[in-house]
């Protein structure tokens, strides 16, 4: 949370595990001083590296840089807005009444193996994320997204859309992995990931659940209106209630709690959390 979209953006990346960071109005300039470059909307890897030949490696340098010397560096628009947002000048406006579309979380992980042992728990986390957020709003949804960046900054995307929509943590996460491993049997020379994400978009309102007979298909786990995939709900559920009352640590799935790592580089997140 922030008074700007682009510091509440960035404040998201040096969120602690539960997502949240409050960037008080008093500090924001401090806050946003202290952290690397690359994290400013806009400076991709040519950007920093041009930033980078200059001395700039932290938004503070680059607020301090002579006024118009972004421009012949970086273009003109690009230069102006860099200069703008390094101070927490951002005067797009906050629409609040429409509703969101989707609902999608993203963890950066610096360089890992592209490994099940690293994907797989980072999944697990993020529908966590996801559904909880899905099922307070009371919503579900048919199309599942999941983006994997490697190393270099090159990213895949991959989605699939479903005869019903969901909201389970367990669900989504098992879709999540089948997506994510089908994107790196696309790319078998890709052996580090960097980031990966999860979306559910396709959205709409919680109904009336239709039912389905135990047929003992494959897929019935993930079916929402079988017998096993409304005991998921079922868990999910219970989970939201006691998150609801006792907070979210209280009470979470083993998985996640055990194997989940870190989003973000913890250097990061000790530069964050000095003015928070």
């Amino acid at each position: 949370m922030a008074r700007t979209k682009h510091l509440a953006k960035i404040a998201s990346q040096v969120a602690k595990p539960d997502g949240l960071v409050v960037v008080d109005p008093a500090t924001e300039v401090d806050f946003l001083h202290d952290l690397p470059v690359e994290l400013m909307w806009g400076v991709g890897p040519v950007t920093k590296a041009r930033l980078s030949e200059k001395g700039v490696l932290t938004i503070g340098q680059l607020a301090r840089l002579p006024p118009g010397s972004l421009e012949p560096l970086l273009g003109d628009a690009l230069g102006q807005k860099l200069a703008a947002l390094a101070w927490n000048r951002d005067p797009r406006e906050i629409k609040t009444p429409r509703r969101a579309q989707s609902a999608g979380a993203q963890s950066a992980l610096g360089k890992k193996p592209a490994a099940a042992s690293i994907y797989r728990p980072t999944l697990r986390h993020l529908a966590d994320r996801v559904g909880s957020r899905l099922r307070a709003k009371s919503r579900l949804g048919r199309t599942v997204s999941v983006r994997v960046r490697f190393a270099d900054l090159r990213a895949v995307t991959r989605s699939v859309t479903l005869p019903a929509p969901i909201s389970a943590t367990a669900t989504l996460a098992e879709i999540a992995e089948d997506l994510v491993r089908g994107a790196l049997a696309d790319h078998p020379d890709e052996q580090t990931i960097s980031l990966l994400a999860i979306s559910v978009s396709n959205l709409e309102d919680h109904s009336a659940l239709q039912l389905e007979f135990p047929l003992g298909l494959e897929d019935e786990n993930r079916r929402p209106g079988a017998k096993k995939g409304m005991a998921r709900l079922v868990v999910d559920r219970a989970v939201d209630a006691i998150r609801s009352r006792f907070g979210w640590d209280a009470v979470g799935y083993g998985s996640v709690v055990l194997e989940a790592s870190r989003s973000v580089p913890d250097e990061f997140r000790k530069l964050a959390e000095k003015h928070l």
